[in-house]
């Protein structure tokens, strides 16, 4: 009898393994981190070979640290990093690039010639999504036009592409040897080739980007009842295990803290930083900078949507702190910095360091500290570094609520930074609404494992994982209006600092 669901977590700094019961709770979790590779300013890769030994590391840990058989699993989910980009031979599984992520800016010069023809928002009615360089396509476009072996390849239909889900999914279920070559719809609409209403690639803008059909993904549900396919007895796992869920991270935290319900949203605070607002069956377009994406599509029914704001640097800020400044040796020691002042001496630092996401979309602006005096010590910029989360956080928040028409009334928070206590009242503060963090703050792997649950069988109805969901704090807002609003005004102004930096 299956007891357990597992999870892989593939992102952007490390991969996880994690083993959850049927309440949720994790009772087994291994984790490695990964190389992250730049070759010049604003690019920036991974080794997807490396990520695969990885994943099969961790699996074997997390079942060995918890003393759990993979024949006790009843399905495998996976959670990825998204938009990060790998070509490579169906014949052999090589790479014919490092995996191009997520945060590279090298798509810079594709992307202008991209909106020649109809500016930023050429796609946007078909796929939900501006043209920038965050997105797949224009990586995938890249490669085949620098790596000659893939353009080759591709005309051939032996280069298969895939974001990282596909790649590991395509590894576990056989690799070169029959394994599937899939994407599910979350993952599928941050390609920027994906009708977004259809949930098919879309053969006008495959053409635009030179990206033969051969070489994409078939587009399959989040949580699938028909499998992929099943694990080796010979892999990581030592037993057949069915792989039947996959949803990109921000996604899956969506499924993991449950907002299944239009109306509800979450904010992850990683890498990077998402807020995702649940508006239903039907995409909602957007007027102010965000992104319209597939939130989840459950087997057999139809796909929900949400309204997403991305910010490319959060934790990547307090880890730029730690390992380009050396103002402390380990990430939690930030707020013990911070603590130490009332308030940042009216010092700003906006994170630019690969241009702006959401809601500006500026790839020519660079990351700025305004604002400094003699005054100003470390403990003012750690205090800095932790308020730009939060304030990029609000410049997500005004652009929903003009788009959806509906405002924020309350913010489910997950993800690392969120046992930052100061950040998370701080947050509240500018917000001025109430954060709640779950007891399991673990709800990207989480919502990977709901995918995959409910796809086996494991869990039955989503009221069960409804009821699996737990608070663990609130905070709430206790700063004045007037203080509220100054910080903001200044915000702003040190934003418009650093745009058109890059010429």
């Amino acid at each position: 009898m299956a007891e357990y669901i597992g999870a892989v977590d593939q992102g952007t700094t490390s991969t996880r393994f994690i083993i959850f019961d049927k309440n949720g709770r994790i009772v087994g979790l291994d984790q490695k981190e990964h190389e992250q590779i730049y070759p010049e300013p604003g690019w920036v890769e991974h080794d997807p070979l490396e990520i695969w030994a990885n994943t099969q590391e961790v699996i074997r840990g997390a079942l060995l640290k918890s003393g759990i058989k993979g024949s006790q699993l009843a399905a495998i989910g996976i959670t990825n990093q998204r938009e990060t980009t790998v070509v490579w031979d169906r014949l052999t599984g090589k790479p014919y690039y490092n995996a191009i992520v997520w945060q590279c800016t090298r798509t810079h010069e594709i992307c202008k010639e991209l909106m020649e023809n109809g500016g930023q928002d050429r796609f946007r009615e078909v796929t939900g999504l501006p043209v920038a360089t965050y997105f797949s396509g224009p990586k995938i476009k890249w490669i085949l036009e620098n790596v000659p072996e893939a353009r080759a390849a591709a005309e051939r239909g032996d280069a298969l592409f895939g974001t990282m889900e596909t790649w590991v999914i395509w590894w576990l279920t056989g690799g070169p040897k029959g394994g599937a070559h899939v994407t599910d719809v979350t993952n599928a609409s941050r390609t920027m080739l994906m009708d977004l209403k259809k949930l098919e690639w879309d053969e006008d803008i495959m053409k635009i980007m030179g990206v033969p059909r051969q070489m994409l993904p078939r587009i399959v549900p989040s949580s699938d009842a028909a499998t992929w396919g099943s694990t080796d007895e010979h892999g990581p796992l030592q037993a057949r295990v069915p792989v039947c869920g996959a949803v990109g991270d921000q996604q899956a935290a969506l499924v993991g803290q449950t907002c299944f319900t239009p109306g509800e949203a979450k904010n992850t605070y990683g890498t990077g930083c998402f807020l995702l607002l649940h508006t239903g069956h039907e995409p909602i377009p957007s007027r102010h900078g965000l992104i319209t994406t597939v939130a989840y599509q459950f087997s057999g029914r139809q796909p929900s949507y949400c309204l997403e704001g991305s910010i490319a640097i959060a934790g990547a800020l307090v880890q730029w702190l730690r390992d380009n400044m050396g103002m402390f040796e380990d990430a939690a020691e930030v707020e013990e910095l911070a603590k130490q002042v009332e308030n940042t001496g009216g010092v700003y630092v906006v994170p630019a360091f690969s241009g702006l996401f959401a809601p500006y979309w500026r790839p020519d602006a660079r990351g700025v500290i305004a604002g400094l005096t003699r005054y100003v010590n470390k403990h003012h910029i750690a205090r800095a570094v932790l308020e730009a989360t939060a304030y990029q956080t609000r410049d997500i928040v005004e652009a929903m609520n003009r788009d959806s028409g509906v405002p924020l009334t309350s913010l489910k928070v997950d993800g690392g930074m969120v046992r930052n206590e100061l950040l998370m009242q701080f947050q509240s503060d500018v917000l001025n609404v109430p954060v709640t963090r779950p007891s399991v703050a673990e709800t990207t792997c989480l919502g990977a494992a709901y995918a995959a649950g409910i796809a086996s069988g494991f869990w039955n109805e989503r009221s069960e994982l409804i009821e699996n969901w737990q608070e663990d704090r609130t905070w709430s807002p206790r700063m004045e209006e007037e203080t509220r609003e100054q910080g903001y005004r200044g915000w702003k102004k040190a934003v418009d600092r650093t745009l058109n930096w890059v010429e």
